[in-house]
């Protein structure tokens, strides 16, 4: 039960980061400066259910693999995310065409960036709570 709460807790972590990631990059013009129309409000709306299912993702660093190498093992849990934003949220939820490519050719770069981001910072969370 321990770890269920340490993976859940660093992937909502984890989304928080994202999530404050994806908006500065809005905030400041990054994206919109690489032509890609990424540009959230940052709101209570927008926000939970992106740390509530950055939770959920971070059970999968329950997967028995990659234990001794966490900060790699965040990176490659991260393209599951990546895989469902760009090919599935992207063209059938949001109506944003395959991988997003409707906001920008770029936004398939800057989605696996932002949960790179998730990935890491989930990992170095769960790093951390080992000690």
């Amino acid at each position: 039960m321990k770890k269920l709460m340490i993976y859940f807790s660093a992937g909502c972590l984890g989304a928080l980061a994202n999530s404050l990631a994806v908006w500065s990059f809005g905030y400041f013009g990054i994206t919109r400066a690489m032509d890609v129309a990424i540009a959230p409000f940052l709101s209570p709306d927008w926000l939970y259910p992106r740390i509530v299912w950055g939770g959920i993702w971070g059970l999968l660093f329950l997967l028995p693999f990659m234990k001794s190498k966490l900060l790699l093992k965040g990176t490659l849990l991260s393209l599951g995310p990546t895989a469902v934003q760009l090919f599935v949220v992207f063209p059938y939820k949001a109506h944003k065409g395959m991988a997003g490519l409707e906001l920008g050719l770029l936004t398939p770069v800057f989605v696996v960036f932002f949960n790179w981001v998730w990935g890491f910072v989930a990992a170095l969370a769960i790093k951390l709570a080992r000690r």
